[in-house]
C-alpha cells in the first residue's frame, strides 16, 4: 500500500469569499465540485485555448488548494492574481506550507490535523492525493515509484508531457480523465476546447507506449517508414508517453531514436473509430 511524498509538486492557495466564482470563470472544470473529500482535476488555458498548467483542486475550510507542479506554482499564482480585478480573493504560492503526497494500491486515505485529502478524480486506480503540513506516516515509496505507476496507467504528467501554449486538452485525455466540464459557463480558452470536440478536429493524442531499447530523450521524433508521426515525451523503465498522430495507432512499426515503441491504449482512453479499430 504505497504512499509517496512528491517534492516536484507544490500548492497554490486561493482564499476569500469569491474564490469559487473567481476560479469558475478561469479553469476548465466545475469548481463547485471541489468539496471536502472530493477533488476536481482542471487546467488553466491560454486565451487561445492551449494548456498552461493543470492541477487538483482540494477544498480546505475557507480556501481552495491547487496541487500543481512546484516549478509552475509561482507562475500559476501570478497569472491567477492578474485576473482578480474586484474579486474578493487572495492568491499565493503556499508550496512551503505543504508536502504533497500520492497513495495507491489500497493505501488508506489519510486523516489528521492539517491534512487535506481526496481520491484522485482521474481514475480510481490512481489512488488519492493529500496535502499535509509534514511527511505522512508510512510515506516510504519514492517519487519514482509513483512515476512508474502513473505511466502504467497512461496518465500524462504536466509539463513533462504537455507543452505550454501548444497542447490542446483533448490531446492529453482531459475529457476521459474528468478534467473538463461541458455544462458549466464560459471559461478562458473554452472556445477551442469545444470546437475541437464538436467538430472532430483532434489529430494527435498523448499515448502510453512500451519502449524496447534505450529510452529516448523527450522530444525525440517518432517515425515509421521515414515519416515523422510524433515525438517522445516522458518515460521510465521501458514505459513512456508519446505524442502520436492518430494514424500512427494502426499497428505500423514505430521507431524513436534507437528504440521501438508499441502503443498501449488503456481502457479509459476513447479514440476515434478508425484509430481504435487499427
Amino acid at each position: 500500500m504505497p504512499i509517496a511524498a512528491l517534492p516536484g509538486r507544490g500548492v497554490v492557495e486561493v482564499a476569500g469569499e469569491d474564490r469559487l466564482a473567481f476560479l469558475q470563470g478561469l479553469v476548465s472544470n466545475d469548481v463547485a465540485g471541489a468539496v471536502p473529500g472530493t477533488a476536481v482535476f482542471a487546467a488553466l488555458l491560454s486565451p487561445q485555448g492551449k494548456w498552461l498548467a493543470d492541477f487538483f483542486l482540494l477544498a480546505a475550510e475557507d480556501r481552495l488548494l491547487l496541487d500543481c507542479e512546484r516549478a509552475q506554482a509561482p507562475m500559476l499564482a501570478q497569472k491567477l492574481s492578474r485576473f482578480r480585478l474586484r474579486s474578493r480573493v487572495a492568491v499565493r504560492d503556499a508550496s512551503d506550507a505543504f508536502v504533497v503526497h500520492a497513495g495507491w494500491n489500497g493505501a488508506p486515505l489519510p486523516m489528521g490535523p492539517g491534512v487535506v485529502a481526496a481520491p484522485d478524480p482521474r481514475l480510481a486506480e490512481a489512488g488519492w492525493r493529500a496535502l499535509a503540513p509534514g511527511l505522512l506516516p508510512g510515506a516510504e515509496a519514492t517519487p519514482e515509484d509513483w512515476d512508474r505507476h502513473r505511466l502504467a496507467l497512461g496518465l500524462p504528467e504536466g509539463s513533462r508531457d504537455l507543452v505550454p501554449e501548444q497542447t490542446v486538452l483533448l490531446e492529453a485525455g482531459f475529457d476521459e480523465l474528468h478534467g473538463i466540464s461541458w455544462s458549466k459557463g464560459c471559461y478562458m480558452g473554452q472556445e477551442l476546447t469545444a470546437r475541437t470536440r464538436y467538430r472532430g478536429l483532434l489529430k494527435r493524442r498523448l499515448v502510453p507506449v512500451a519502449v524496447t531499447g534505450p529510452l529516448p530523450p523527450p522530444g525525440t521524433p517518432v517515425t515509421s517508414g521515414g515519416a515523422e508521426l510524433g515525438e517522445m515525451r516522458s518515460g521510465r523503465d521501458g514505459q513512456g508517453i508519446a505524442q502520436l498522430r492518430l494514424e500512427a495507432l494502426d499497428g505500423r512499426p514505430l521507431h524513436c531514436g534507437e528504440a521501438r515503441l508499441e502503443p498501449r491504449i488503456p481502457t479509459w482512453m476513447a479514440l476515434p473509430a478508425p484509430a481504435a479499430a487499427g
